[in-house]
């Protein structure tokens, strides 16, 4: 695996370096594709923040799909060690589901003896395992974050009364809402 490394309002020292692209490498070999991580340190000058003063995100594109994490910490080497943990342990995850998904049904588990036949049968996307539907009354996006709050979900989708267009209310990571609107 390709490791990039660079800091983002702070500069990214030799160790710390050499550290992250010996700890992503050992990670990169799950998938041995030849895909690029890209690793960034940021620096928040904050001083109320400073149990978590330093920022690191992880970033690659691997067998089709993004894996991204990020972590905080008080000093660089804790902050990347955090995240390292989490991008093995999610691409692990997505070793996983991708060789579920291909495998047939039932041969799910990783253990049991192949199947009989010889003929290889392609998954199709997920599963959808829930449906569920209500009835849509128009309402503004502060009515919508107040039944969001409510029902205790992370998103909401809903009718905007002002627009008579369909929209949808989250929660973002930094604490606030967003709304996404239809052009």
């Amino acid at each position: 695996m390709d490791v990039r490394v660079h800091g983002k309002n702070m500069r990214v020292g030799e160790d710390v370096s050499n550290t992250v692209m010996d700890k992503i490498e050992h990670a990169g070999r799950i998938f041995d594709d030849g895909s690029v991580a890209d690793v960034e340190f940021s620096e928040t000058r904050n001083p109320r923040s400073a149990g978590e003063r330093i920022r690191v995100e992880i970033t690659s594109h691997t067998a089709g799909h993004t894996v991204r994490v990020e972590s905080t910490a008080p000093d660089a080497i804790s902050a990347f060690d955090i995240a390292a943990d989490k991008f093995e342990r999610q691409l692990r995850r997505l070793k996983e589901r991708l060789i579920q998904r291909s495998r047939k049904r039932e041969n799910k588990l990783l253990n049991a003896p192949p199947p009989e036949s010889d003929v290889d049968e392609e998954d199709g996307p997920l599963p959808i395992v829930r449906t569920k539907r209500f009835a849509m009354r128009p309402m503004t996006p502060e009515e919508a974050g107040l039944q969001m709050e409510m029902l205790g979900h992370d998103f909401f989708f809903f009718l905007d009364a002002e627009s008579g267009k369909y929209c949808v209310l989250y929660h973002r990571d930094d604490g606030d809402l967003g709304l996404i609107e239809p052009e």
